[in-house]
């Protein structure tokens, strides 16, 4: 069949639907017929999914003309998707053309909710179209035989591919890819990203540098203008000192406004705790919206979880309150308002949450910002720039993470072995692992075969075998449990199963925060109020509780997001701008804030840089406002506080958040004395840096994931995970043979870069202090806290006070700087 009678077959059906083909994915079919790779940049909800489901059907009919008496079966295509949930959507995509066209074609998923029974169905015989996760592709690569499996496969897509980039699942990601552009010769690879800024580089780290595939490739983008439009929900009554304390929860008439007003609304909330709180909250205010109303979040057990997305699907649901578990993907065309609560703290989150209301082809969505304090009233005039604008993140890839290229080699050593040459080649040919030397080669496979020099000695750590033709191969059958057991890449805290005593199963919650409980207390989880009855084998057995006992609400150590660097050059401009006449709404009304703030300070203007010092009971506190995020000013302020404390003897508590941070201590500094002496220098920072946090500790931190990851230590079988303090204590032990015996050790190595370039955000920091040289530094010497101030300074109270105290105590803070 040629490509005309092809595409004609791909026309009627989307005419069968009512439906025309965007631009956007005819392109698509074309590029894709013609063997080309490529990229397609496309918003959610504008049909993504048959701008590549349909080509990869249409190249098997034009590959066997006689399909309808005479199938070939075996893997033709695979379909990666970040996100489990999504899994079924898709696979009911591929079916519905399928059946239509009556193409003897099958969809199967894999992935952690598949039944083993179905795992060995596909082991005897895969189904042509699978759709699966990077963690199950890799499980794949590690069966006897994957050769087979694969040599026939004619396409990949990755989904959602800016959500991999950046992580270590997109490296996993290349180092397959990698595998299969050799052993599927005529493989097509293609991703499907939202919008990013750094596109080009998106196409670059997915088919591989200056490779084959990404000479013979295309980035396609769909041209479809979203309207997207953004309400601010202003309260009534401006707070002149605002405080990150009560969520926003004093807007919650509003909130039950909009939501009667609406077929069906998402309310968003960036962190697991914040959605727990507004659930309850709403029952307690809006008792009526009981039995119409869901959270959703990722620690809610699955069951719960698929039930929500199929009663908002059939308009069951009036309101779900939710976090990032639904932000991508899961189709959902009714849901006519969304309310973001807080910050998103970047652009790119923010329209994905919009983009959930009018989730469909040329519907404008509307989204409402709700902020949580006032001054996050200048995020949402700034957001709404960047809407209007589409100003959208980067995200920055990973490069030579060898904790995950330690497991990838492990993975080919307990299938069918590797011969180290061909795979170095491989390996070369991705973007993370661009610039791996020989030296850094042999040092790994060293590694896998003896365990580096510090740990040859210890048998255990000897996984690969070398035979007598130079194949690398794992032949112990614990050893190769233990991997298949571990392999994937998120590290997130020990979890526990969350049970009734009686049996039912809850969700799972992290152990950090039951520890703190005791038999007897009550807390609230997935919208229930629960007592601990006790903990066994890390599970929580619970019974349900009284109403009336005091309840603590579950927490999350996944706590608080900070701002991107975009979205913090937004801030910025945004609040230069409150000195002009071109105010927004926002900033209009703000301006009792902003009047407060120059009546104690300044406003700061785009050439200035503002320093205040004041004095309280606590003692003296010197705040500063890059307006960089929580991260950079985490680092800034130790690094600041490190510098002070060479001129004068002199210890600080140190608070932040994501506008500025506070240096308190019992004697006054020097401010004029420290400035003279280079206080913002960006000379010596990774030397300032390490002295004055504790790097060691914190890389010690990122070592534990980067040694479960590699597989140098087990976090235990299903059902008797290890606990997180034996998980901490055992790589603790390595971290330290490595920093005292083997200093050039890649691991530890890794684990001091990952701290300063991911967690400590070292670049950015940097081109903080350059434009911080390059402003005029002001400095206000103030009576007592300022607006801006307000805020650093009552987050410190936080972790001393319950919520009732704080409240109170910020009242009467309020009430005497007001006079």
């Amino acid at each position: 069949m040629n490509r005309e009678q092809l595409f004609s077959i791909a026309n009627n059906w989307f005419e069968s639907q009512g439906w025309k083909p965007f631009p956007f994915q005819t392109q698509t079919w074309t590029a894709f017929l013609q063997g080309k790779n490529g990229l397609l940049n496309a918003p959610t909800g504008s049909g993504k999914t048959y701008a590549l489901w349909l080509p990869i059907i249409l190249n098997y009919i034009k590959e066997n003309p006689n399909y309808k008496t005479k199938h070939n079966s075996g893997l033709k295509a695979i379909w990666i998707t970040p996100l489990r949930s999504l899994s079924v959507e898709i696979k009911q995509a591929a079916e519905r053309v399928l059946t239509d066209l009556d193409i003897p074609m099958t969809v199967g998923i894999r992935s952690g909710d598949t039944s083993s029974a179905e795992r060995a169905k596909q082991k005897n015989k895969m189904p042509d179209l699978l759709i699966t996760t990077p963690e199950s592709l890799q499980l794949l690569l590690a069966t006897k035989g994957y050769a087979n499996t694969f040599k026939n496969c004619s396409s990949i897509v990755i989904d959602e591919w800016h959500e991999l980039l950046g992580t270590k699942r997109g490296v996993q990601i290349e180092l397959a890819l990698s595998r299969l552009k050799t052993i599927a010769k005529n493989i097509r690879i293609w991703g499907i990203s939202a919008t990013i800024g750094n596109l080009q580089q998106a196409q670059e780290v997915l088919l591989g540098v200056d490779s084959e595939a990404y000479h013979n490739s295309v980035l396609i983008k769909a041209v479809i203008h979203k309207k997207i439009k953004v309400i601010s929900i202003i309260p009534e009554k401006m707070d002149t000192y605002p405080w990150r304390g009560h969520m926003g929860l004093h807007l919650i008439d509003e909130v039950a406004k909009i939501i009667k007003a609406s077929k069906t609304t998402l309310i968003f909330t960036n962190v697991r705790s914040a959605c727990e709180i507004w659930y309850q909250r709403l029952l307690e205010h809006y008792p009526e919206f009981a039995g119409e109303m869901a959270m959703h979040h990722g620690s809610i057990d699955r069951e719960t979880r698929l039930w929500v997305e199929n009663a908002i699907r059939n308009e069951e649901l009036k309101v779900v309150v939710c976090t990032s578990s639904l932000d991508l993907g899961v189709d959902f065309a009714p849901v006519e308002s969304i309310i973001q609560v807080g910050g998103p703290k970047g652009v790119a989150r923010f329209m994905q949450r919009a983009g959930r209301s009018g989730h469909q082809p040329g519907k404008e969505s509307v989204i409402y910002f709700l902020a949580t304090h006032a001054i996050e009233l200048i995020e949402a005039s700034a957001l709404k720039k960047a809407v209007e604008n589409t100003i959208i993140e980067d995200r920055i890839p990973y490069l030579n993470s060898w904790d995950v290229l330690v497991q990838y080699l492990n993975t080919l050593a307990v299938s069918d072995g590797f011969y180290p040459n061909e795979i170095f080649k491989e390996i070369q040919g991705t973007f993370s692992y661009q610039t791996i030397t020989a030296e850094n080669w042999n040092w790994i496979l060293n590694f896998i075969t003896q365990g580096s020099q510090s740990l040859h000695a210890y048998d255990e750590f000897k996984k690969v075998e070398i035979d007598e033709n130079g194949c690398y191969k794992i032949n112990n059958r614990m050893t190769a449990t233990h991997h298949r057991m571990q392999i994937g890449t998120i590290v997130g805290d020990a979890v526990m199963n969350v049970k009734y005593m009686s049996g039912g199963y809850i969700g799972t919650i992290e152990e950090w925060f039951i520890s703190k409980l005791k038999p007897g207390d009550t807390f609230i989880f997935a919208g229930k109020k629960l007592e601990l009855f006790k903990i066994r084998n890390m599970q929580v057995l619970v019974k349900k509780a009284s109403p009336k006992k005091e309840s603590k609400i579950a927490s999350w150590m996944g706590g608080r997001l900070a701002l991107s660097s975009q979205m913090s050059e937004l801030l910025r401009q945004e609040l230069y701008r409150a000195n002009t006449d071109n105010l927004s709404p926002e900033l209009k009304a703000l301006q009792p804030l902003f009047q407060r703030q120059r009546k104690e300070s300044i406003v700061p203007s785009s050439d200035e840089f503002l320093i205040e010092t004041f004095k309280t009971r606590e003692g003296f506190h010197a705040i500063f406002y890059p307006f960089e995020g929580r991260f950079v000013h985490e680092a800034l302020a130790s690094l600041l506080a490190f510098r002070i404390s060479l001129l004068q003897s002199i210890t600080f508590s140190l608070a932040y958040n994501d506008y500025g941070f506070e240096l308190l201590s019992d004697q006054e500094i020097d401010i004029e004395a420290v400035l003279d002496n280079n206080l913002f220098s960006t000379e010596y920072v990774h030397h300032d840096l390490q002295k004055s946090l504790n790097s060691t500790e914190m890389a010690r931190r990122k070592f534990r994931d980067i040694a479960v990851i590699s597989g140098l230590v087990f976090t235990g079988f299903p059902g008797k995970l290890v606990k997180t303090k034996h998980l901490q204590s055992g790589s603790q032990l390595l971290f330290e043979v490595f920093r005292d015996f083997e200093p050039d050790n890649l691991l530890l190595h890794q684990a001091y870069r990952e701290t300063f370039e991911h967690q400590l955000e070292e670049g950015r920091l940097i081109l903080a202090l350059e434009r911080i040289a390059n402003q005029k530094i002001i400095w206000k010497q103030c009576l007592k806290p300022t607006p801006f101030s307000f805020p650093i300074i009552t987050d410190r109270l936080r972790e001393k006070l319950s919520s009732e105290t704080l409240a109170e105590r910020i009242q009467k803070m309020t009430a005497s700087y007001m006079k």
